[in-house]
Protein backbone atom coordinates (compact mmCIF):
# COMPACT_ATOMS: atom_id res chain seq x y z
CA UNK A 1 0.00 0.00 0.00
CA UNK A 2 2.78 2.41 0.92
CA UNK A 3 4.59 1.53 -2.29
CA UNK A 4 1.42 2.25 -4.25
CA UNK A 5 1.01 5.65 -2.60
CA UNK A 6 4.64 6.55 -3.24
CA UNK A 7 4.32 5.52 -6.87
CA UNK A 8 1.11 7.53 -7.24
CA UNK A 9 2.74 10.57 -5.67
CA UNK A 10 5.64 10.25 -8.06
CA UNK A 11 3.30 10.13 -11.02
CA UNK A 12 1.44 13.21 -9.83
CA UNK A 13 4.68 15.09 -9.24
CA UNK A 14 5.99 14.07 -12.63
CA UNK A 15 2.85 15.30 -14.36
CA UNK A 16 3.53 18.83 -13.09
CA UNK A 17 6.98 18.94 -14.64
CA UNK A 18 6.00 18.92 -18.31
CA UNK A 19 7.79 22.05 -19.54
CA UNK A 20 8.75 21.85 -23.20
CA UNK A 21 12.54 21.54 -23.51
CA UNK A 22 14.03 23.29 -26.53
CA UNK A 23 17.14 22.28 -28.46
CA UNK A 24 18.49 23.32 -31.86
CA UNK A 25 16.62 20.35 -33.33
CA UNK A 26 13.13 21.47 -32.30
CA UNK A 27 13.52 25.22 -31.70
CA UNK A 28 12.34 26.47 -35.10
CA UNK A 29 9.35 24.14 -35.34
CA UNK A 30 8.25 24.64 -31.72
CA UNK A 31 8.49 28.44 -31.78
CA UNK A 32 7.21 29.13 -35.31
CA UNK A 33 4.54 31.85 -35.18
CA UNK A 34 4.78 32.07 -31.37
CA UNK A 35 5.60 34.77 -28.88
CA UNK A 36 7.76 32.98 -26.33
CA UNK A 37 8.79 33.11 -22.69
CA UNK A 38 11.90 30.98 -22.19
CA UNK A 39 13.91 29.92 -19.18
CA UNK A 40 17.59 29.21 -19.84
CA UNK A 41 18.85 27.16 -16.89
CA UNK A 42 21.35 24.71 -15.44
CA UNK A 43 20.09 21.75 -13.36
CA UNK A 44 22.57 22.47 -10.54
CA UNK A 45 21.49 26.14 -10.20
CA UNK A 46 19.84 26.83 -6.83
CA UNK A 47 17.73 29.76 -8.10
CA UNK A 48 16.57 27.61 -11.03
CA UNK A 49 15.41 24.91 -8.61
CA UNK A 50 13.63 27.49 -6.45
CA UNK A 51 11.50 28.77 -9.33
CA UNK A 52 10.95 25.39 -11.01
CA UNK A 53 7.52 24.66 -9.51
CA UNK A 54 6.14 28.11 -10.36
CA UNK A 55 7.52 27.90 -13.90
CA UNK A 56 5.99 24.45 -14.37
CA UNK A 57 2.62 25.83 -13.22
CA UNK A 58 2.96 28.70 -15.69
CA UNK A 59 3.77 26.28 -18.52
CA UNK A 60 0.66 24.27 -17.70
CA UNK A 61 -1.46 27.44 -17.90
CA UNK A 62 -0.22 28.13 -21.44
CA UNK A 63 -0.09 24.59 -22.77
CA UNK A 64 -1.60 24.41 -26.27
CA UNK A 65 -2.01 28.20 -26.55
CA UNK A 66 -2.32 29.50 -30.11
CA UNK A 67 0.18 32.32 -29.63
CA UNK A 68 2.09 32.12 -26.34
CA UNK A 69 4.71 29.46 -25.63
CA UNK A 70 6.36 28.72 -22.28
CA UNK A 71 9.47 26.57 -22.61
CA UNK A 72 12.93 26.02 -21.18
CA UNK A 73 16.46 25.38 -22.40
CA UNK A 74 18.97 23.23 -20.51
CA UNK A 75 22.29 24.99 -21.01
CA UNK A 76 24.27 21.97 -19.80
CA UNK A 77 22.80 19.53 -22.31
CA UNK A 78 21.49 19.55 -25.88
CA UNK A 79 20.21 23.11 -25.50
CA UNK A 80 23.69 24.59 -24.95
CA UNK A 81 24.03 25.97 -28.53
CA UNK A 82 20.84 28.00 -27.98
CA UNK A 83 22.26 29.42 -24.76
CA UNK A 84 25.51 30.34 -26.50
CA UNK A 85 23.66 31.95 -29.42
CA UNK A 86 21.64 34.10 -27.00
CA UNK A 87 24.59 35.16 -24.88
CA UNK A 88 23.37 33.44 -21.72
CA UNK A 89 25.97 33.72 -18.97
CA UNK A 90 24.04 33.33 -15.73
CA UNK A 91 21.19 31.13 -14.54
CA UNK A 92 18.33 31.29 -14.68
CA UNK A 93 18.12 33.69 -17.60
CA UNK A 94 14.58 34.48 -18.74
CA UNK A 95 13.94 35.80 -22.25
CA UNK A 96 10.74 36.67 -24.08
CA UNK A 97 9.27 37.95 -27.33
CA UNK A 98 9.98 37.09 -30.95
CA UNK A 99 12.03 33.86 -30.98
CA UNK A 100 14.53 35.47 -33.36
CA UNK A 101 14.88 38.64 -31.26
CA UNK A 102 14.60 37.63 -27.61
CA UNK A 103 14.52 40.32 -24.93
CA UNK A 104 15.75 39.96 -21.36
CA UNK A 105 13.11 39.58 -18.65
CA UNK A 106 14.01 41.41 -15.45
CA UNK A 107 10.86 40.96 -13.39
CA UNK A 108 10.02 38.79 -10.40
CA UNK A 109 10.25 35.01 -10.44
CA UNK A 110 7.18 34.10 -8.41
CA UNK A 111 4.22 32.48 -10.14
CA UNK A 112 2.12 35.64 -9.81
CA UNK A 113 4.84 37.85 -11.33
CA UNK A 114 5.54 35.44 -14.18
CA UNK A 115 1.87 34.88 -14.92
CA UNK A 116 1.04 38.59 -14.94
CA UNK A 117 3.94 39.30 -17.29
CA UNK A 118 2.99 36.45 -19.62
CA UNK A 119 -0.61 37.66 -19.86
CA UNK A 120 0.56 41.15 -20.77
CA UNK A 121 3.29 40.16 -23.22
CA UNK A 122 2.60 36.78 -24.83
CA UNK A 123 0.57 38.18 -27.69
CA UNK A 124 1.29 38.64 -31.40
CA UNK A 125 4.20 41.05 -31.86
CA UNK A 126 5.88 42.79 -34.75
CA UNK A 127 8.09 40.30 -36.59
CA UNK A 128 8.85 39.04 -40.07
CA UNK A 129 5.95 36.61 -39.73
CA UNK A 130 3.64 39.32 -38.32
CA UNK A 131 4.79 42.31 -40.35
CA UNK A 132 1.27 43.75 -40.36
CA UNK A 133 1.74 44.46 -36.63
CA UNK A 134 4.85 46.58 -37.24
CA UNK A 135 4.87 50.35 -37.44
CA UNK A 136 6.09 52.06 -40.62
CA UNK A 137 9.66 52.49 -39.35
CA UNK A 138 10.00 48.84 -38.40
CA UNK A 139 8.44 47.70 -41.69
CA UNK A 140 10.96 49.81 -43.61
CA UNK A 141 13.79 48.29 -41.56
CA UNK A 142 12.59 44.75 -42.31
CA UNK A 143 12.26 45.51 -46.02
CA UNK A 144 15.77 46.99 -46.08
CA UNK A 145 17.24 43.89 -44.44
CA UNK A 146 15.30 41.61 -46.78
CA UNK A 147 16.87 43.45 -49.70
CA UNK A 148 20.38 42.63 -48.51
CA UNK A 149 22.38 39.58 -49.59
CA UNK A 150 23.16 36.79 -47.12
CA UNK A 151 26.82 37.83 -47.12
CA UNK A 152 25.94 41.45 -46.33
CA UNK A 153 23.58 40.37 -43.55
CA UNK A 154 26.25 38.10 -42.06
CA UNK A 155 28.71 41.00 -42.09
CA UNK A 156 26.16 43.35 -40.51
CA UNK A 157 25.34 40.82 -37.79
CA UNK A 158 29.03 40.19 -37.08
CA UNK A 159 29.61 43.95 -36.79
CA UNK A 160 26.77 44.31 -34.29
CA UNK A 161 27.91 41.32 -32.25
CA UNK A 162 31.44 42.74 -32.14
CA UNK A 163 30.04 45.98 -30.68
CA UNK A 164 28.23 43.97 -27.99
CA UNK A 165 31.39 41.97 -27.23
CA UNK A 166 33.40 45.21 -26.98
CA UNK A 167 30.84 46.69 -24.58
CA UNK A 168 30.96 43.56 -22.39
CA UNK A 169 34.78 43.59 -22.46
CA UNK A 170 34.84 47.25 -21.39
CA UNK A 171 32.45 46.42 -18.55
CA UNK A 172 34.56 43.45 -17.39
CA UNK A 173 37.75 45.52 -17.48
CA UNK A 174 36.07 48.36 -15.59
CA UNK A 175 34.81 45.88 -13.01
CA UNK A 176 38.32 44.49 -12.54
CA UNK A 177 39.57 48.04 -12.01
CA UNK A 178 36.90 48.63 -9.39
CA UNK A 179 37.82 45.37 -7.67
CA UNK A 180 41.47 46.42 -7.52
CA UNK A 181 40.48 49.83 -6.14
CA UNK A 182 38.21 48.20 -3.56
CA UNK A 183 40.94 45.82 -2.43
CA UNK A 184 43.44 48.68 -2.04
CA UNK A 185 40.98 50.86 -0.13
CA UNK A 186 39.99 47.96 2.09
CA UNK A 187 43.64 47.14 2.77
CA UNK A 188 44.44 50.78 3.59
CA UNK A 189 41.45 50.92 5.91
CA UNK A 190 42.42 47.72 7.73
CA UNK A 191 46.00 48.96 8.14
CA UNK A 192 44.84 52.31 9.53
CA UNK A 193 42.42 50.64 11.96
CA UNK A 194 45.17 48.30 13.14
CA UNK A 195 47.57 51.25 13.58
CA UNK A 196 45.07 53.21 15.66
CA UNK A 197 44.26 50.23 17.85
CA UNK A 198 47.97 49.53 18.36
CA UNK A 199 48.54 53.13 19.48
CA UNK A 200 46.84 52.44 22.81
CA UNK A 201 43.12 52.77 22.02
CA UNK A 202 42.26 49.59 23.89
CA UNK A 203 44.28 50.60 26.94
CA UNK A 204 42.71 54.05 27.00
CA UNK A 205 39.24 52.51 26.99
CA UNK A 206 40.22 50.09 29.74
CA UNK A 207 41.63 52.87 31.92
CA UNK A 208 38.52 54.99 31.35
CA UNK A 209 36.29 52.09 32.29
CA UNK A 210 38.20 51.56 35.55
CA UNK A 211 37.73 55.13 36.79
Amino acid sequence: MNLFLLTLAGLVTGSNAAVLSLTPDNFDSATAGKTVFLKFFAPWCGHCKSMAADYEKLAADWEGHAVGLIAEVDCTAAGKPLCDANGVKGFPSLRYGDPSDLQEYKGGRSYDALSSFAKDNLKPVCSIKNIDLCDDAKKAEIVAFQGMSSADLDAKIAESETKIADAEKAFDEGLQGLQSTYEKLNGDKDAKVAEVKASGLGLMKAVLASM
